[in-house]
């Protein structure tokens, strides 16, 4: 068998075999696969799909790839949960520390920053001391002793897919479906969770931009968590407008530690409660109620243990962005003269170092500035009805009037919310909850980010 042959399958629409998905991915985890290779095979899976046995053998053979985790033995029940990423979404920070606190144990394996979305990892590393690398001893003792970690996936586990997240990052191919829900079931599958949370983000600010690409991913991965005997519930919510105030790294953790501190923007603590309540629900815990975690303060007990367990200073002052200012001619970019040599670094479009093989997002390893970011320091205007950015449109359950034959279950694009959402999406069913609107850093009655800059606010 050779990749050719393989790529050549699925260029022409046809159905990989299960020999072929098995020998790929145990070829590429070797290295006997290139990369150019395997990113030729993802660019034919994004343009052209894969069916649901196709997929199921996929995320198998990534599974198949390294070790298997067993919690058994701790005392807790565990849950785990996975968002598939916006601007601004901080939710983990807050929320295993919250569902530990309530009984649960939360072994939260989380990845770097993929495509436009910030990595829960990379946003914890702004903490001075904090380790993301655990061996898995590491990982049980912090477990049983603070009931929460959020670490790196080891080295053993699921390797295929440790290769494949970074090049699909690189090469175009981050938005594929199939590889989306291979590449984050065979991480909690192998992980060894009992129950499984997915958060899809559906909107401008996400990957899934419609709900019907939304639905089918949650579908395919509730679907996959089911064969495997792990219980898993979907929540469709809303990224047409950052979470929160904040986007960046630093800037981020910050506004988590305020959550957890009983302030916080509401739509961050609203979407947290909500996931909160479906991982204790899902872990057996349905009495636990995680709003009293928060205000009694033992969310944040869970925070500052796992932290300092893992290195960390739960006390240390976070980098801060600096001041935009006007740049003086000797630290202009010589590949990038309207940029600011040591806030280019690359990133900007069409800089020759980026297409070179410099420091920017096209290449694999790449990590954002931990004092990098944006904070909004007024809010959503209250005077904005749409609640969002001008232009773009919400996605909600139709009105009455123009539901079809499936009733609840059908969806239309207007241009302000209800709250009728977002979506739960179990093995079979989809329900409906309450709408959890983000806050915009921006909206239609406020300046705009040019005229700030000019009155340097």
């Amino acid at each position: 068998m050779d990749v050719i042959s393989v790529i050549r399958t699925k260029r022409d629409k046809g159905e990989l075999s299960p020999e072929q998905i098995d020998w790929v991915i145990d070829a590429y985890t070797r290295g006997e696969v290139a990369d150019e290779q395997m990113s030729a095979l993802a660019m034919a899976i994004l343009l052209n799909g894969m069916n649901r046995v196709e997929i199921a053998r996929w995320t198998a053979a990534m599974i198949n790839s390294g070790e298997r985790m067993n919690f058994a033995q701790l005392s807790r029940p565990t849950a785990d949960k996975h968002s598939t990423g916006g601007v601004g979404d901080k939710i983990t920070l807050p929320l295993a520390p919250i569902v530990a606190a309530c009984g649960a144990a939360v072994p939260q394996l989380s990845g770097r920053g993929l495509g436009h979305t910030g990595g829960t990892l990379d946003k914890l590393e702004s903490i001075p001391g904090w380790r993301a690398l655990l061996s898995n001893e590491e990982m049980l003792s912090v477990l049983e002793s603070t009931g929460a970690v959020i670490c790196a996936a080891g080295d053993g586990l699921a390797p295929a897919d440790k290769k494949l997240y970074a090049l699909r990052d690189v090469t175009g191919t981050v938005e594929a479906i199939p590889l989306i829900a291979s590449s984050i079931m065979s991480k909690k599958i192998a992980e060894g969770t009992g129950s499984l949370v997915l958060d899809v983000k559906v909107g401008s600010g996400a990957f899934m931009k419609n709900i019907e690409d939304a639905r089918e991913l949650a579908a395919t991965m509730v679907g996959l968590g089911t064969d495997h005997g792990v219980r898993t519930v979907a929540l469709l919510t809303d990224m047409s407008a950052p979470l929160g105030l904040t986007a960046g790294n630093a800037l981020e953790v910050r506004e988590s530690v305020e959550v957890l501190a009983g302030g916080g923007p509401q739509d961050v603590v609203d979407l947290t409660l909500a996931l909160a309540r479906e991982m204790l629900d899902a872990a057996g815990l349905k009495d636990a109620d995680p709003a009293k975690a928060l205000a009694d303060g033992s969310a944040m007990d869970v925070w500052r243990r796992m932290i300092a367990a893992q290195g960390g200073d739960p006390d240390a002052a976070l980098p801060r962005p600096r001041a935009a200012r006007r740049p003086r001619l000797r630290e202009r970019c010589p590949h990038h003269p309207r940029r600011v040599r040591r806030r280019c670094r690359g990133l900007a479009p069409g800089c020759r170092p980026r297409a070179q093989g410099g420091p920017g997002p096209g290449r694999r390893g790449h990590r954002a500035p931990r004092q990098a970011g944006r904070q909004d320091h007024r809010g959503p205007a209250p005077d904005d009805p749409a609640h969002g950015h001008p232009g773009e449109v919400r996605v909600r359950p139709r009105s009455p009037e123009r539901r079809g034959p499936d009733g609840p279950r059908g969806f239309g694009v207007h241009s302000e919310p209800d709250r009728a959402g977002p979506h739960r999406v179990t093995a079979g069913t989809t329900e409906r909850g309450r709408w959890i609107p983000p806050a915009p850093l921006f909206s239609s009655t406020r300046a705009s980010p040019r005229r700030d800059r000019r009155r340097g606010t």
